[in-house]
């Protein structure tokens, strides 16, 4: 599994907002030159972001981006979730795919559950306030 360059830069967009505070509308320029990312492709990410209730959008003079909870109550994993689709590291632990016709037969199974509770498990437990720490 490899994470993306959208679900990366969603992840930096979150923690450059969140060290704004909840409060205040942070403009997509804004962030683009502080992250260093085209302004274009941010216009692809946030839609994303605002749709799954992760941030909330204005427009006009004072308007840009905020966040709609603390840092700490985001986890990294629903964030890049919200842009990945998935975290899964093969499609036979995937949900979405249903069961795997050879569970009963597979010998690998268990080792691809455990990765997946793993990396599930890691970025659940981390926030994006813990990305602001580092």
């Amino acid at each position: 599994m490899m994470i993306s360059s959208r679900g990366r830069y969603a992840l930096r967009v979150m923690a450059e907002i969140a060290g704004h505070g909840n409060n205040e509308y942070v403009p997509l320029k804004e962030i683009a030159e502080k992250q260093d990312i085209s302004l274009k492709y941010l216009e692809n990410i946030m839609p994303l972001l605002v749709k799954n209730g992760l941030v909330e959008g204005s427009s006009g003079k004072g308007g840009g981006y905020r966040l709609l909870r603390e840092p700490e109550e985001y986890t990294l994993g629903e964030i890049l979730r919200t842009t990945e689709g998935s975290l899964e590291p093969v499609t036979c632990t995937s949900k979405a795919t249903g069961p795997c016709e050879r569970a009963d037969k597979c010998h690998s199974l268990p080792i691809w559950n455990e990765l997946s509770e793993l990396i599930n498990g890691f970025l659940d437990n981390k926030t994006l306030k813990d990305t602001m720490e580092i």
